[in-house]
């Protein structure tokens, strides 16, 4: 009997292998706990198909991100907050108010956990921000801190 397998099996296959096993094992043990099955044409035909719709979805989510990383090295954000005469801060900037102001100036949405910063932002100037955008792609951007 020939199976494609569902989900890894440890000492008979990988994932989308298609693998001969006999007949009681494949029907009472693998099918029946949803590890694999049957290998039709349809069914391989079926997940061929998943196959290339999931490769294609990752080739425009890579395409996005990569998109976006060439929006965000031309954006400067700038964020004003309450200030000493010597020019540092009342409180650090943080990276939920950075990830704030990029959505509401530019319409960019980043997760706060995706923001990397160097250091703590407690002076007025200008700091440079990267942002992890996944798969290996990172941009950065430049902050300008203003005060009031």
């Amino acid at each position: 009997m020939k199976v494609l397998l569902i989900e890894d099996v440890p000492s008979l296959g990988k994932k989308g292998e298609v693998v001969e096993v006999k007949d009681g094992y494949g029907q009472n043990f693998l099918i029946a706990k949803g590890k694999a099955k049957l290998a039709t044409n349809e069914v391989l035909n079926r997940y061929k198909a998943e196959q290339r719709n999931k490769q294609e979805q990752l080739a425009l989510e890579q395409a996005q991100r990569e998109a976006l990383a060439k929006s965000l090295k031309e954006i400067k954000l700038t964020i004003s907050k309450k200030s000493g005469e010597n020019g540092s801060l009342f409180g650090a900037i943080t990276k939920d108010e950075i990830a704030h102001a990029l959505e509401q100036s530019h319409k960019i949405e980043i997760d706060k956990k995706h923001i990397g910063l160097e250091a703590q932002i407690k002076h007025i100037g200008e700091y440079t921000i990267s942002a992890n955008l996944g798969n290996g792609i990172h941009a950065s951007f430049l902050l300008e801190v203003k005060g009031e």
